[in-house]
């Protein structure tokens, strides 16, 4: 990913908070020379001062075959919005889009043991909707590992991470405040969300 020195984001804390924050990620392998991704949730958290990745993906998909045996490249990317030249004190000015993105690269290791399993599908539940752990405690074991049966688990060791956050830093104060009071006042979440990051609220 291109990354001009001021758009740099190299935080770790940063970076997993973004990642644990907008968690839905797209895989992208190679499959006989032709780039596949699939969309996935991911599982963030730190172990031993290296950032893993876990999540699942349907056995019917075949991406997950080829995982284990090249770099795989995991992509973050929300929130963005288009930036109006409406915002800058010159008329001699064009648009814009003002994004955070973050790539993650690394090997795969393939999830087999089914308890393992099992407990990536729960820390997904705690991350998405808490309340429903108590439905889940209900259901029948066999019903819970015959759906299990139907994906295949794998963790990332991300061994490169790249961090982007174009956020107008090449304007003036006065430029970006009128960008942020713009996105703010949208009605939009997404670009809400980006005038709290442009404004340093998260």
């Amino acid at each position: 990913m291109y990354i001009p020195h001021d758009n740099l984001m190299d935080n770790p804390a940063e970076i997993l908070s973004f990642i644990q924050r907008y968690s839905f990620g797209t895989l992208v392998t190679n499959i006989e020379g032709i780039p596949v991704a699939t969309h996935l949730p991911f599982h963030a958290k730190m172990k031993d001062g290296q950032l893993i990745l876990t999540t699942h993906i349907a056995k019917a998909n075949k991406q997950w075959q080829g995982v284990t045996d090249q770099q795989n490249l995991v992509i973050f990317s929300e929130p963005h919005a288009y930036i109006s030249p409406s915002n800058y004190d010159s008329r001699q000015s064009v648009p814009t889009w003002n994004y955070l993105s973050v790539h993650a690269y690394g090997k795969a290791n393939i999830i087999d043991d089914k308890e393992a399993v099992m407990a990536l599908l729960e820390s997904a539940i705690e991350d998405y909707e808490p309340a429903y752990m108590a439905q889940w405690n209900e259901l029948p074991e066999a019903f819970k590992y015959k759906m299990a049966n139907g994906i295949v688990a794998f963790e990332i060791a991300v061994t490169t991470l790249q961090g982007k956050k174009k956020l107008s830093q090449n304007k003036t104060d006065e430029e970006r405040k009128r960008i942020i009071e713009s996105l703010k006042k949208s009605g939009d979440t997404n670009m809400s969300q980006l005038g709290e990051y442009m404004e340093g609220k998260k």
